[in-house]
């Protein structure tokens, strides 16, 4: 399967640069497998379409101000390091620019509490970065980190909490899972007033993310690995729901990949945390999740195969062109997708 076939059009102006307010009130584009049949909602119409016994998954993570710039020691001209995944109390996995002259052994500063050593690489701007800091890491870096905004969004945000869940509760992410950006507390409160089991698990996003598929064929991509979490609780919650043959919708595609790789044959998971390089698209045999809460998705992106793989590349590029026309708001701070 080529990358191409996962290629739709999307004009310029419909890409968001900033959150709707209130969080509930984007739109919500409900797409029933079954009936084959398309509505055209806001988020808040959610709970109209779950019941009770319905176990909605989502995923925790908290988004660090994981952007960074400075220069090199004794040098003009900025540096710009993206922080991935920490690999111990002071190095971490990181996206480096312009990464052609962070050098091994080459010293970044930050400012004077802050320094980073480049003390080696990876592939595609890769660098593994050695921080020196005097103090507290995380608030450091809470005072001088940026909040990791995709390059497609060049208006600047106001309020970093936006780019966050209201749920979010273990810092670790290099962006948000945007899907449940359109949570608030109170639609949270409805869903659950109604019997809905909301269940936490936790992947920290990662280069995943960042990384386009540049392969002709998509099976020839290499997924980059995240971090990912499920406790006993959330565990029994999914096993429960599994053998009452209750649904379980997944709220992202990092949800998704965090259930998918933890479940067996049978659809139930296990409570464990590791490392998972799952690749999702068309052919996979689902194993646990019924129903996805998601934003639109990248032409060509390893998200859209993922989508793709539960609806059908031509369904999902239909109902993509579909929302095209409807001009719906794309990507992170855009509307939401409920695929049932």
């Amino acid at each position: 399967m080529k990358t191409s076939d996962f290629y739709y059009d999307l004009p310029k102006e419909l890409i968001a640069q900033h959150p709707v307010e209130p969080r509930d009130h984007s739109r919500l584009l409900v797409y029933d497998r079954q009936a084959d049949k398309v509505e055209h909602k806001h988020f808040y119409d959610l709970p109209s379409y779950l019941k009770a016994g319905d176990v909605l998954v989502v995923n925790d993570t908290k988004v660090i101000p994981a952007r960074l710039f400075g220069h090199r020691e004794g040098c003009e001209g900025e540096v710009e390091i993206l922080l991935l995944k920490r690999q111990n109390y002071t190095d971490w996995e990181c996206i480096a620019r312009p990464a052609k002259k962070l050098k091994l052994g080459t010293i970044v500063v930050f400012d004077d509490a802050l320094k980073g050593e480049i003390i080696g690489y990876g592939d595609e701007g890769i660098r593994y970065v050695r921080f020196v800091f005097d103090g507290v890491f995380e608030d450091i870096l809470d005072r001088l980190g940026n909040m990791p905004l995709p390059p497609y969004i060049t208006e600047k945000l106001v309020d970093k909490e936006r780019y966050q869940t209201v749920y979010c509760r273990e810092s670790g992410s290099a962006a948000a899972p945007t899907a449940g950006l359109h949570f608030t507390p109170e639609l949270l409160a409805r869903i659950e007033a109604m019997g809905v089991e909301v269940v936490r698990v936790l992947l920290h996003v990662g280069l995943g993310t960042f990384r386009p598929v540049k392969e002709e064929s998509i099976e020839d991509h290499p997924m980059h690995s995240e971090y990912y979490e499920v406790t006993e609780q959330a565990a029994s919650a999914i096993n429960r729901a599994v053998d009452e043959g209750r649904r379980i919708i997944a709220v992202g595609t990092t949800s998704v990949r965090t259930l998918e790789s933890v479940a067996d044959e049978t659809g139930h998971v296990k409570a464990c945390s590791g490392n998972t390089n799952i690749f999702i698209y068309p052919g996979y045999r689902w194993k646990v999740v019924k129903g996805l809460v998601t934003n639109f998705h990248l032409p060509e992106s390893t998200l859209i195969m993922l989508v793709s793989a539960l609806l059908g590349r031509e369904k999902t590029l239909e109902l993509y062109n579909l929302a095209v026309a409807e001009k719906y708001r794309f990507f992170s701070f855009g509307d939401a997708c409920l695929f049932l």
